[in-house]
């Protein structure tokens, strides 16, 4: 069976832990390890723009921002907490909450982002540029692990084929409970736990 690369782990309060590296088009484990290289066309503002312009829309300055700060960073985040990251940027407190959800759909729709539904909570992350990935998710402190398996690129596609169906995409998120939680879990009690 072949190794699974994590990329990162992100928890979905705000908190993250980068093991390796975000560059537009590629991505890089800190020892090494790399998801290669997904060549984009344009940058994900040009693409977002062209979007908005489809659909008789214009990009505002509200939105040029927004995109701008969640296309900076490579995170896992929900509206709230991009509310609450953008008031500590100085041009961030110019960008309202109704215009927060409603771009954070229209990324969605643009193809930028991806939405993914944790216990009832819409969290996203990059789809644009990023490469194909599956995420582990610990239903107890809501941390996401991503990962990726050749094994399960393979798996995906002999059931494709089998069906005669033509794949363009997935997502797996498989639930648990992570290495961090399952060992607090399961500690012995101490006598200074009653205290």
């Amino acid at each position: 069976m072949e190794s699974v690369g994590l990329l990162r782990q992100a928890a979905c309060d705000g908190r993250v832990e980068v093991f390796g590296s975000f560059r537009e088009g590629d991505v890089t484990m800190s020892d090494g390890f790399s998801l290669g290289t997904v060549e984009v066309a344009s940058s994900p503002q040009e693409r977002f723009a062209e979007f908005l312009q489809s659909k008789g829309k214009r990009i505002t300055q509200q939105r040029r921002i927004l995109v701008d700060h969640v296309f900076e960073r490579h995170d896992h985040f929900d509206a709230e907490e991009l509310i609450i990251n953008l008031a500590t940027q100085p041009e961030g407190t110019k960008v309202s909450r109704p215009t927060v959800y409603r771009t954070l759909n229209e990324l969605v729709d643009a193809g930028l982002l991806r939405r993914m539904n944790l216990k009832g909570r819409a969290v996203y992350e990059h789809d644009y540029g990023y490469p194909q990935h599956d995420h582990l998710h610990c239903t107890m402190c809501d941390r996401l692990i991503e990962f990726q398996s050749g094994d399960l690129q393979k798996l995906r596609t002999a059931v494709a084929n089998e069906h005669s169906f033509r794949v363009t995409g997935h997502r797996l998120i498989i639930t648990g409970v992570c290495a961090d939680c399952s060992s607090k879990r399961h500690r012995q009690q101490s006598p200074l736990d009653l205290i």
